[in-house]
């Protein structure tokens, strides 16, 4: 059984926004970023701006994973099916020109059964979590640039921040197959298809702002999605980041990897498309 595999491809929602555009709107909702801390303040006073400076900003572009699975499978298979008959009293029933002892109240008639099995996924797989995230489908609807994945640091501009993803998809693919691919019980096996049909990861904009509440000795980070234009209250930046050039041979380890991919519990070996292997020869 040979796995197909959708061309990997990276694709960059662009900003909606600029960075000074981006920096004034979050500048208005910063005590957002403070959560609690805010709420307890503001009771007894309300905090006035220079209570706040702005410690660090950065760009960023953050990843996700769309990957999707398809199998088909049509077969028949041999059986034999136990019916029950109308009475005690019957001995022996004739089907079709041919005759069934009755043993126990049931006849056994030998049959051949056509089967067809179908099953799909379609995944959104946070970058830097791993976990499936369905919020991520509000990118898929904005329009997305597919860039060469060699180009992809070269596209984004210069002063942003690329986070490379943690959850790799050689992984994410796995786990699908494991899925997919099914241990069926067949004589005759018409159809036995499983294809990942998409690879895609995208990149969109983020800005983040971290405030020091210089009062209260606290600091928080806010952050302004630069697609579309939602503030949330951040967790983490990216410094570390900063001027490093992605390997795309991480980012797209799915060719290398799954080469030799056997599928946990099974016999069967997946095997990628052709098209990576010449790609990376020549």
């Amino acid at each position: 059984m040979e796995i197909k595999v959708a061309d990997q491809r990276a694709l960059v929602i662009e900003a909606s926004l600029g960075f000074a555009e981006a920096q004034k709107k979050a500048w208005t909702k910063k005590l957002d970023a403070f959560g609690t801390i805010n709420k307890v303040a503001s009771f007894l006073t309300k905090p006035k701006n220079e209570d706040f400076e702005l410690a660090y900003k950065e760009f960023r572009f953050q990843p996700f994973w769309h990957v999707a699975a398809r199998a088909r499978y049509v077969y028949d298979r041999n059986s034999n099916y136990q019916v029950s008959v109308g009475g005690t009293e019957v001995c022996t029933v004739t089907l079709e020109g041919n005759d069934f002892e009755v043993t126990n109240g049931h006849i056994h008639v030998s049959v051949v059964e056509h089967c067809r099995q179908e099953s799909e996924e379609d995944v959104l797989i946070d970058g830097m979590t791993g976990e499936r995230n369905k919020e991520l489908t509000k990118y898929l609807k904005l329009s997305a640039k597919d860039v060469p994945t060699e180009q992809l640091q070269e596209s984004l501009p210069k002063d942003a921040i690329v986070v490379p993803p943690q959850a790799r998809v050689s992984g994410i693919v796995r786990e699908m197959l494991s899925r997919m691919i099914q241990g069926i019980q067949a004589d005759k096996i018409f159809e036995e298809h499983a294809e990942i049909s998409c690879v895609d990861l995208y990149y969109h904009p983020v800005y983040a702002f971290q405030y020091n509440w210089k009062a209260k000795g606290k600091e928080a980070i806010l952050e302004l999605d630069g697609a579309t234009g939602e503030v949330r209250s951040g967790a983490r930046t990216f410094k570390e980041y900063i001027g490093k050039v992605i390997d795309r041979d991480f980012l797209f380890d799915l060719g290398a990897d799954a080469a030799g991919m056997l599928i946990p519990g099974g016999s069967i070996a997946v095997k990628v498309a052709k098209k990576y292997i010449e790609n990376k020869s020549k």
